[in-house]
């Protein structure tokens, strides 16, 4: 009984110890987290000072901007910074924070790895760093077992594709897409996240086919594989995923046909498989999904008759189905009642009357329909669609007058008529046209005159009014196009000169007027349009002189052909445009030296009796003056020997009777000479051409000749005339580097070389078809690749 106070007061001592403990423990808490977060933030770079709060005080971390607390016991649960500008890294001390259950983070400019000890939150339920700069492999994240939500998409991860996630069966929403992983089949266990319904695998070099569990994910409502490089037909087993609203596989390699099972995805809202290899005819089935808001099948092999449903459709907003092979007549009523904002139906084969109603809700901003076969007239329904901004009907055979509203799109950037058979004029309202960056009639049967108010277009960059029937003069109003670049009015009936205002147009590069009945001479203007390279004035009635600035103009390409132009013709725009440039021009002539160096068929300039006068006076003016300067040439001479003799005198006494030391040689060479010692140390008095004050002059007669080119050839020319075969390709390789093991080599870059070099900038390959040139480029064959292919894009220009 006398142990029993001592027992009681130890358990006192206990209790009190524990109550002390669970009050202490909060604030221990506390301050662990709070430090985490400091560390946090100081590997973080924040220059709109959103983490400005983020300091150690009693109130942290709860006061903490974009930091969420749990209110009984105070701990950090979430940490949601989007979109605020942080780059840096993430601190691995984020691992403390044992009861966060959302790290959000999208849309940062955040780098480095993702760390591993993230695995340790066992409690994060969201986990969001998507549209960063992070890197290297994501670490193995399958303990979070909590996860809902995983996007690390739109990131620069690299290593193997994340294929644990398969193991994170409470998914819903899972983002890995848009990263570079080491290629990899989809995994077979993506069915068993069955609670999935938002799916992101696009370009991150997936491979194979689309494994058949993916099907079993009955609540997804978001299949984006596109971009990678599936394989394999089109699954019909899709139309198991009954909730499916979004389909993107655009950009892979799926073959076969749309299965008709695809509409009984009624809540199908956007359907993609662009830039596959799908062929056949779309099931008429597929008209019947009323809630299709983007359909996207461009770029494929399909063919047939288009499903008329779709003009029955109300949501329609965006639809894209060129590069393919459909036939027949389009749906007739499509664009009636949906809400287009853009239709590309191009390269397809497309007949009878253009579509009515595609802009009858008044909201469409791209209709996009070149190379068809449509006829008929433009139907006027289209006089008030102001909200077009593209509008290209190229290459089709549609033909009358252009609806005037279509002249008039205040919002328009491209209006392309082109290839068509279309006549009338282009209407005044043209000036209402005010954001026009391009203007394409070209190759139609358009009359009439040009309109003064073209000049307004000030954003006009490319003008393409050729081949047409156009007359009158061109308007000076032309100065106000200070942004044209392009401009083509060649093969029309065009009169009068060229107006001096077109000296204005300061950006022009490219200008053709040619096959006109254009008079007068060639304005002084030009000489301001620094930019030129291309000049076509051929086949017109011009005259005067050729003027002498032409060959400061950056010029490539010139062809003042079939006028009637007078006078000598420069040497540089000889070189450069060659005698078809200048041929039937019956006054125009060629000095008689570059007649010979040239080898032109052009006639040499024959001397006329004025000029005969002039050269004699100036033959006596000459004559006095050469006179005056051999006077004063033997004055220098003998005082430069006079003063030689002095110094020679000099010389010899110094040196009392010892051999003469030469002076510091220097030698100036002006090409790359190969000289033995031998030649210049043995010199005599013999090569002496004179001396002066910064020393003796020598003259010295090489023992090796030197691979000379020719006088009035640039070293381009002189190249490319050695091509025709390989034993000439073989002179213009260095023989000092050339071998039987890099001949081949040397040629190829060799021929990309001169390619490179092509007078029109047109004619030059990109640095894409460089690069392809360099790796593919077969030596063996002296031709000029074509390099005029375009590859369509996913916006058809």
């Amino acid at each position: 009984m006398a142990k029993t106070p001592f027992l009681s007061l130890q358990l006192l001592t206990v209790v009190c110890y524990l109550c002390f403990a669970c009050l202490l423990l909060p604030v221990w808490s506390l301050t662990v987290e709070t430090q985490a977060l400091l560390k946090f933030k100081s590997q973080l770079k924040d220059p709109s000072g959103v983490l400005g709060s983020w300091k150690d005080s009693m109130d942290a971390p709860c006061q903490f901007y974009g930091v969420t607390c749990d209110p009984v016991s105070g701990r950090v649960t979430n940490i949601s910074l989007d979109n605020k500008s942080l780059s840096g890294e993430i601190s691995s001390s984020v691992s403390v924070l044992e009861s966060l259950t959302t790290l959000w983070l999208p849309s940062n400019p955040i780098s480095g790895k993702l760390p591993r000890e993230l695995s340790h939150c066992i409690n994060l339920k969201v986990l969001n760093v998507t549209g960063n700069k992070m890197v290297g492999a994501i670490p193995d994240l399958s303990m979070l077992r909590n996860l809902v939500i995983l996007d690390v998409s739109i990131n620069y991860f690299s290593g193997r594709f994340p294929s644990w996630v398969v193991n994170l069966t409470g998914l819903v929403s899972l983002g890995l897409g848009m990263n570079d992983y080491v290629e990899a089949d989809i995994p077979e266990g993506i069915g068993n996240l069955k609670n999935l319904t938002w799916l992101f695998l696009a370009n991150c070099n997936l491979t194979g086919e689309i494994p058949e569990s993916i099907f079993d994910l009955k609540e997804l409502q978001t299949l984006d594989i596109s971009r990678n490089k599936i394989s394999g037909i089109f699954p019909r087993s899709i139309s198991k995923l009954r909730k499916l609203f979004k389909i993107e596989l655009y950009e892979n390699n799926l073959t076969g046909e749309v299965p008709p099972e695809l509409a009984s995805l009624t809540l199908l809202q956007e359907f993609d498989i662009s830039a596959n290899q799908m062929y056949g005819e779309l099931p008429e089935e597929i008209g019947n999904l009323k809630n299709l808001i983007v359909f996207q099948i461009y770029m494929n092999n399909f063919s047939g008759k288009f499903p008329s449903g779709f003009g029955d459709m109300r949501n329609l907003f965006a639809f894209s189905i060129y590069g393919n092979s459909f036939s027949g007549e389009f749906p007739e009523n499509l664009g009636r009642y949906s809400p287009l904002d853009n239709i590309d139906i191009s390269e397809n084969q497309f007949s009878g009357s253009f579509p009515r109603f595609l802009c009858e809700k008044r909201k469409l901003k791209a209709l996009l329909a070149l190379s068809n076969n449509f006829s008929g007239e433009v139907p006027n329904s289209y006089n008030e669609c102001k909200t077009l901004e593209r509008l290209r009907i190229n290459k089709n055979s549609l033909s009358g007058k252009i609806p005037e509203g279509l002249w008039a799109l205040p919002n328009v950037g491209m209006i392309d008529f082109g290839n068509n058979d279309f006549t009338g004029g282009i209407s005044p309202g043209i000036e209402s046209s005010i954001s026009l960056n391009q203007l394409v009639l070209a190759n139609n049967r358009f009359s009439g005159d040009l309109p003064s108010g073209i000049g307004k277009l000030t954003k006009l960059e490319r003008l393409v009014l050729s081949n047409n029937n156009f007359s009158g003069k061109i308007p000076s109003e032309i100065r106000g196009l200070r942004q044209l670049s392009s401009l083509h009015l060649e093969a029309n009936s065009l009169t009068g000169s060229i107006p001096k205002e077109m000296g204005d147009c300061s950006r022009l590069v490219d200008l053709n007027l040619a096959w006109n009945s254009l008079t007068g001479s060639i304005p002084r203007s030009f000489s301001r349009l620094s930019f030129l390279n291309s000049l076509n004035l051929s086949r017109n009635k011009l005259t005067g002189l050729i003027p002498d600035y032409l060959k400061t103009l950056k010029l490539s390409s010139i062809d003042l052909s079939d006028n009637q132009m007078s006078g000598s013709v420069p040497a540089d725009l000889l070189r450069m445009g060659g005698d078809k440039a200048f041929l039937g021009n019956e006054e125009l002539c060629l000095d008689q030296n570059l007649k010979t160096l040239m080898n032109s068929g052009l006639s040499v300039c024959v001397e006329r009796h004025g000029q005969k006068a002039l050269l004699k006076s100036k033959s006596v003016v000459f004559c006095v003056i050469a006179s005056f300067l051999v006077l004063l040439l033997a004055g220098l001479l003998f005082l430069s020997y006079k003063n030689f003799k002095l110094h020679e005198a000099d010389i010899k006494n110094n040196l009392d009777g010892e051999k003469e030391i030469d002076p510091k040689w220097k030698l100036a060479s002006f090409h790359q000479m190969d000289i033995d010692a031998d030649e210049i140390c043995n010199l005599e008095e013999d090569n002496l051409i004179g001396s002066g004050g910064t020393g003796k002059v020598y003259r010295l007669d090489l023992k090796k000749k030197g691979e000379e080119y020719g006088e009035a050839k640039d070293i381009v020319y002189w190249v490319s005339t050695h091509l025709n075969d390989r034993e000439n390709v073989l002179k213009v390789l260095d023989d000092e580097v050339a071998s039987e093991s890099n001949q081949e080599d040397m040629i190829k870059v060799l021929k990309i070389a001169v390619l490179c070099a092509s007078k029109l900038p047109t004619l030059r390959p990109s640095m894409r078809d460089v690069v392809k040139m360099l790796v593919d480029a077969d030596p063996c064959t002296y031709r000029s690749p074509d390099i005029c292919s375009e590859k369509t894009g996913k916006v058809l220009l």
